[in-house]
């Protein structure tokens, strides 16, 4: 058996609840493919103990998710290898509720003179031309739309 940095030794416990969870198949596929990764990297009693490329090659993923989810089960525990972390960045948004009415409300207006419809970069200039926002990208612009049709 050879030995890997992040050993994965699983308890009873733990091993019931992954057969378990991987046997109802109503969890994300994500999640699925983690707990059959930490089953044959167990090295426990009973664990099948397989190398990092095995897994890969069993489980069709490469075998540096294989080592991250051996890494995050020994750093953080069986939930936080199951369960896809949240991202640290929060972003605040350009638009809020007024912003958007101004944006719909000059998307429906008459374009500007030599154009026959907004585009979304006149739109962007647009609002930051009635001070509406101070800046605002094409693409913020294309969301916000997309999301109010």
């Amino acid at each position: 058996m050879r030995r890997t940095k992040y050993a994965v030794y699983l308890s009873e416990a733990e091993r019931a609840r992954l057969r378990t969870l991987i046997g109802g198949g109503e969890a994300p596929a994500r999640r699925l493919t983690h707990a059959r990764i930490l089953l044959k990297a167990d090295q426990g009693e009973g664990g099948a103990a397989w190398s990092d490329a095995a897994i890969a090659g069993a489980l069709d993923v490469h075998p540096d998710t294989v080592a991250r989810v051996r890494r995050t089960y020994v750093g953080a525990g069986l939930e936080a290898a199951l369960v896809r972390k949240s991202p640290d960045r929060v972003y605040a948004r350009k638009l809020d509720g007024a912003a958007e009415a101004h944006l719909v409300a000059v998307a429906c207006a008459k374009p500007p003179a030599g154009r026959e419809r907004w585009t979304l970069r006149l739109l962007a200039d647009e609002l930051v031309r009635l001070e509406v926002v101070a800046a605002v990208s094409h693409e913020t612009v294309r969301r916000t739309l997309k999301q109010t049709n």
